[in-house]
């Protein structure tokens, strides 16, 4: 079978000079002979890292801010402030606790003797016939939901709490939860509400009634439809995106992460301030919980250890914790925790962007080179089947610089690409199919220049990628993304396949809320134009690309057959705001008796989807002759899946 370079086997637009659109359809030929190595699957991956909304807020479950009181408790208001506001849209920050005192404020403290978890606990000294306590307020409640539970306590003898649900200003519009004879030792308390009004500022109360000391140790409450501690709504859009594969914990996070804060009982995990973000980080999604989130959504964990403030002995640590035996220290801690069986996660990220100054722990690359291969050397005596992800980044020289003398402690080498907004929606889309291309060419080059590379095939994994732009709407880094943003991850994965022979894996940042594909309010879950795209690629596209010719400017058209080879996906992504006529003609098979496309569009360029509102861009899709001929829309990015014979 004839082969090329995967470069040539597609057509895409790289120009923003004018176009004109021919009256007589334009001839698209698809030659099956011609194929490209097979794209990986990978290419289709995710990122999620803990940074605003995107686990605290988006994919885990927990309602509560400060749940474990990282903040001392004062009663001071208001506790949400506006931060650096993104381009001009405000940002609320927390700046202080959420929790508010209820009655006399002097008869709650904060003892930091004996915290039950961090640095400080409330406790609470009512008076007789008094009754003193905490809320927190701005809960989202839905009429008819319930919702589940705990608070851990301690107090003096015959002590007694009320835990009460507040859906409304009434006197019978809550449900409440007595606890009596609490002990001296802190204990845990289930319970569960179902709220009998809708209201986007419910609460939570925890009262004591005096004369008692009680100490409340954690609270915590989630929608009783949770699973697994991560919201369902979410999960249900993350099972339809499917991706295969998730990185984890970041992205610059985990520079100043230390992941044994994630093990072990949640709520005596610490509450920590975020190393390199706004917000606490409360622990509460550990090694143990992204497992079960990757288990769920059936994807491989990518892991990423902190090179930067981390040390050496530490990230083979964690990998021993999740591939040791429970012979090995770590393995037992974490059959101690529940898990005996080893994950054998085989993705590791050797540190993020340790190329910037921004970056926890930068060094200049003589100086990390040393550590990345103190790193890789002891986490392959733990396990030597680990697949390992350098640093790279083609711009500062550091991919060049990691490749010529790290070569030999790396299966793969990072790189990491972001697009801002452009005025001419050409220029917009043009711009992750130039870099993605650019990036590709300068690593085939570097087989050639760089003695021995080309025999070890060490291929990108683009583990960031995404338009980064715009006000922050959806918390820290919440971005909103339009129609035009769609058209453009599409053009970014037209050109992910032209070169899959230098591509293993590509993973879309950060998935939820964070430049995410799937946006969330406190109740609703929604795709974003470009978590369509990488939806309908994912289920529908074909895995060995093939050639492309004649695809007429600026229209970005790439085809591939299924790897049974029983089918042609062509894909074809109009940045235009008129409809193209094409003729698709194929050489080496010949078209079956069915065709089927799938679109997605909008009702123009700045479109997009509201989490809770009816979709402006969605997925339509219609049975079309099989003829090849076919009409493409405006602003949209057209699949169409042939039978072939």
């Amino acid at each position: 079978m004839a082969g090329v370079a995967a470069i040539c086997i597609g057509t895409a637009y790289l120009s923003t000079a004018a176009y004109s659109v021919s009256a007589e359809p334009a001839v698209v030929t698809v030659d099956t002979t011609v194929r490209g190595e097979a794209i990986s699957p990978y290419i289709y991956g995710q990122f999620i890292e803990h940074l605003g909304e995107c686990i605290y807020g988006g994919i885990w479950a927990e309602m509560l801010q400060d749940r474990k009181f990282f903040f001392p408790v004062t009663g001071e208001a208001p506790a949400w402030e506006s931060g650096y506001n993104g381009h001009g849209a405000p940002l609320e920050l927390l700046r202080r606790s959420p929790w508010m005192i209820l009655g006399d404020k002097t008869k709650l403290s904060m003892d930091k003797e004996a915290p039950y978890v961090g640095e400080h606990t409330p406790v609470v000294r009512p008076e007789e016939k008094r009754r003193c306590g905490i809320y927190q307020e701005r809960l989202a409640l839905q009429k008819g939901r319930k919702y589940t539970g705990r608070v851990i306590l301690a107090g003096s003898e015959g002590s007694s709490a009320i835990v009460r649900l507040v859906w409304g200003p009434g006197g019978t519009q809550f449900e409440a939860k007595r606890i009596d004879n609490l002990t001296k030792d802190f204990k845990k308390y289930y319970f569960e509400f179902e709220s009998d009004g809708d209201t986007d500022n419910g609460r939570l109360e925890i009262i004591v009634p005096g004369p008692a000391e009680v100490r409340i140790g954690t609270a915590s409450l989630m929608p009783a439809d949770n699973i697994y501690g991560f919201r369902s709504d979410t999960m249900a859009r993350l099972k339809e995106l499917n991706s295969p594969v998730y990185r984890w914990p970041g992205g610059n996070f985990v520079s100043g992460y230390n992941w044994r804060d994630g093990i072990g009982d949640p709520d005596k995990r610490p509450p920590r301030k975020n190393p390199a973000w706004t917000g606490i980080e409360y622990n509460d999604m550990g090694l143990d919980e992204f497992m079960v989130f990757c288990r769920e959504l059936s994807a491989e964990p990518y892991i990423a250890v902190n090179t930067g403030a981390g040390d050496p002995k530490e990230c083979a640590a964690e990998l021993e914790y999740m591939n040791g035996s429970i012979d090995t220290p770590m393995g037992k801690l974490r059959a101690q925790n529940g898990n005996p069986i080893p994950y054998n996660v085989r993705w590791w990220a050797i540190g993020n962007e340790m190329y910037g100054n921004w970056q926890i722990g930068h060094m200049p690359i003589e100086e990390y080179l040393k550590k990345h291969k103190t790193v890789v050397d002891l986490m392959r005596e733990v396990d030597p089947e680990i697949i390992a992800v350098a640093v790279g980044d083609l711009g500062s020289g550091w991919s060049e610089g990691t490749l010529k003398n790290c070569s030999d402690y790396m299966s793969n080498l990072s790189e990491h690409t972001y697009w801002q907004y452009r005025e001419n929606i050409l220029d917009h889309i043009a711009q992750p199919v130039n870099v993605i291309r650019r990036v590709a060419e300068a690593h085939r080059q570097f087989r050639e220049t760089i003695p021995g590379l080309k025999e070890k095939n060490i291929r990108i994994a683009m583990d960031e990628w995404n338009y980064w732009y715009g006000p922050h709407i959806f918390g820290e880094l919440g971005t909103r993304y339009f129609l035009d943003d769609g058209l453009g991850a599409a053009a970014a994965l037209h050109e992910f396949f032209r070169n899959s022979d230098i591509y293993v894996m590509a993973n879309y940042a950060q998935t939820v809320n964070v430049i995410g594909a799937i946006k969330t309010t406190k109740t609703d879950a929604e795709f974003e134009s470009t978590g369509l795209v990488l939806k309908l690629y994912r289920e529908r596209y074909g895995e060995i690309p093939v050639k492309v010719s004649g695809a007429p400017a600026p229209l970005d058209v790439t085809a591939a057959l299924t790897r049974d080879m029983r089918s042609l996906t062509f894909a074809v992504m109009n940045p235009t705001d008129s409809a193209q006529e094409l003729t698709v003609s194929l050489s080496g098979m010949e078209l079956g008796n069915r065709a089927q496309q799938w679109v997605i569009t909008g009702p123009e360029r700045r479109a997009y989807n509201e989490p809770g509102q009816p979709r402006k861009i969605d997925i339509t899709t219609s049975p079309v002759c099989p003829d090849g001929g076919l009409t493409v829309s405006p602003l949209s990015v057209t699949l169409i899946s042939y039978d072939v014979k």
